[in-house]
């Protein structure tokens, strides 16, 4: 039995001071043993939230990190940086970074590697464009993002990462792809992990939905028997997020 995981991305949104306000909101909210339950923060507000949520349910992820120890790489985040800040979580590979920032599947592998070395949980989206829908090529489109993310990680370590997939053209639009779609996606996520490792590693590792969930939404998507939670964007910036956790 795959324990349900809803994160919430923030994306660039709150100040250190307005992000520990929020987290004070939320706490007694999102109190529930049963999901595994996270902050994804802006890097700026890791270490206050971090103070915010100790003792509580609530893990912290970072929305990015990169794949090098240290060094001359202005701007950027290490993965021994996130560990000792307090973080459990990184998302990789969302569709904003790839579009706007142009980061690769390669470079998405780099990091999953970097993040778990270091035992920091890798969140990886995947998804799809609504061209590449309209094209029929969703299902291939996602298996390569996939295959070429899980590259040089083994078995063991593929169990511990959390994957999102997340319809580009659902995300922020408060258009979301139907149960079915959701689900069928998510279901040739899991068949493409047994592809590569075998089925029970494909058993146990967990595959959210992210794309406007809402509290009208959740329950019914996170019922599907291959979708283990949501990765949460805009409605976890507000109470209804408590909702989403409690579906």
């Amino acid at each position: 039995m795959r324990k349900k995981i809803i994160a919430g991305n923030w994306k660039m949104n709150m100040t250190p001071s307005e992000a520990v306000k929020l987290v004070e909101e939320l706490r007694p909210l999102v109190q529930n043993e049963a999901v595994d339950v996270v902050f994804c923060v802006p890097a700026i507000d890791i270490v206050p939230v971090a103070g915010a949520v100790k003792g509580t349910n609530i893990k912290v992820g970072a929305e990015n990190m990169y794949f090098e120890e240290s060094g001359a790489y202005t701007g950027e985040i290490s993965p021994k940086m996130l560990v000792d800040a307090g973080v459990s979580y990184v998302v990789l590979g969302h569709s904003e970074r790839r579009e706007y920032f142009h980061e690769t599947s390669e470079d998405v592998n780099k990091k999953m590697i970097k993040a778990l070395e270091h035992g920091i949980t890798p969140i990886m989206c995947c998804g799809e464009s609504l061209t590449q829908r309209e094209q029929g090529i969703t299902i291939d489109w996602i298996r390569q993002q996939v295959k070429v993310g899980f590259q040089n990680i083994s078995a063991e370590d593929a169990k511990k990462v959390v994957i999102a997939y997340e319809p580009i053209w659902a995300i922020g639009t408060g258009k979301t792809a139907t149960t079915e779609q959701a689900e069928e996606v998510c279901y040739a996520i899991r068949n493409c992990i047994a592809e590569i490792y075998g089925p029970s590693t494909a058993d146990e590792i967990r595959i959210q939905y992210g794309g406007s969930v809402n509290a009208a939404n959740a329950a019914e998507l996170f019922a599907q028997p291959d979708i283990d939670g949501g990765l949460v964007g805009g409605a976890s910036l507000k109470p209804d997020f408590g909702k989403i956790v409690n579906y």
